[in-house]
């Protein structure tokens, strides 16, 4: 499906070491957990790259794991199932495809389980639109077999193919909890308990991933890059990285009209002014866009904080 390359490159933007610890922690828990060669399912071969001119969103399953029950999961918490009891994980690889392989690809994983509750979610709400859809059924036997396990990829790539084809579908609630859930709610979660260093990366790769898949200005984009900029700017010490989020961020919001997207822009003005403060940057730019508001009767001062005002939107887990 070929898309225009029209978004700025959010990873160009950005100092790549903000991102290395997350992926060196992550390839660690991946190697702490892969157990024995056998264990691994490797694609064979990768997706063909689109044809000159075009960028194309690439779902790809490049390897999928045999985990014993009691490993991690992909929300970072324990399976609670039979003891013995195996699972398969899926590394799902999102990618923007042009010429050459896109080179800052997005990676989350999934269980089987997962790709079921988004195929009967979006059956039940949308059947009409995945009559053409031929999703693996659930067997008894054979779970871990190299041929059942690249028979399973190979059609969930062409249901995550599908998916984005059909605007309908690409803007369920159901597939933006594919994308997000787990990692959002274990984002979330280390939020409220004030580990902010780790509730970051997670925030990160989730915002990576939606800004391959949906526009710049998509609510969902914008009220996780809010979170992300909170998340950076609520610790004693901002985040490294939370300048950069924080420019992005007020890039994305000029000339956003959606009104219930706004109700934040205040709030992340605010953050910024707060940021800028800390780091002797000049705010002069910021206190005009503020006092420009105050003259047409919007409140600037005394408002909700941004994380707040997140809240308010996108209810979670986080202290308010």
């Amino acid at each position: 499906m070929a898309m225009e390359n029209g978004t700025e490159s959010i990873e160009d933007d950005l100092d790549s070491s903000a991102t290395e610890a997350f992926d060196q922690s992550t390839l660690s828990m991946k190697q702490q957990t892969k157990g024995t060669v056998q264990d691994i399912w490797q694609r064979p071969t990768r997706r063909p790259l689109p044809n000159a001119g075009d960028v194309v969103l690439c779902f790809e399953i490049p390897l999928a794991r045999i985990l014993p029950t009691g490993s991690a999961a992909s929300d970072g918490q324990p399976v609670s199932a039979a003891a013995g009891k195996k699972y398969v994980i899926y590394e799902v690889n999102v990618r923007k495809d042009g010429p050459g392989p896109d080179p800052y690809p997005t990676s989350v994983e999934r269980r089987y389980t997962h790709f079921l509750k988004l195929y009967e979610g979006l059956r039940k709400d949308q059947p009409a639109q995945l009559q053409t859809v031929c999703f693996p059924k659930k067997v008894l036997m054979g779970n871990f077999t190299a041929e059942l396990i690249g028979e399973r990829s190979a059609a969930f790539e062409c249901f995550l193919d599908h998916i984005v084809t059909v605007p309908s579908l690409r803007d369920s609630p159901h597939f933006l909890e594919f994308l997000q859930g787990d990692e959002l709610r274990n984002a979330c979660q280390l939020l409220d308990e004030r580990r902010n260093e780790l509730a970051v990366p997670l925030l990160e790769n989730c915002f990576r991933l939606l800004n391959k898949i949906f526009l710049d200005k998509s609510k969902c984009v914008l009220l996780l890059l809010c979170r992300l900029v909170a998340a950076c700017t609520t610790s004693p010490i901002p985040h490294p990285s939370a300048e950069q989020w924080a420019e992005l961020a007020l890039r994305r919001y000029e000339h956003v009209c959606d009104t219930e997207l706004l109700v934040l822009y205040i709030p992340l003005l605010q953050t910024c002014l707060h940021l800028w403060w800390q780091r002797g940057r000049d705010r002069t730019l910021l206190e005009e866009r503020l006092s420009e508001m105050g003259k047409k009767g919007i409140k600037v001062k005394g408002g909700p904080t941004l994380a707040q005002a997140i809240h308010a939107l996108d209810p979670r887990a986080e202290t308010i």
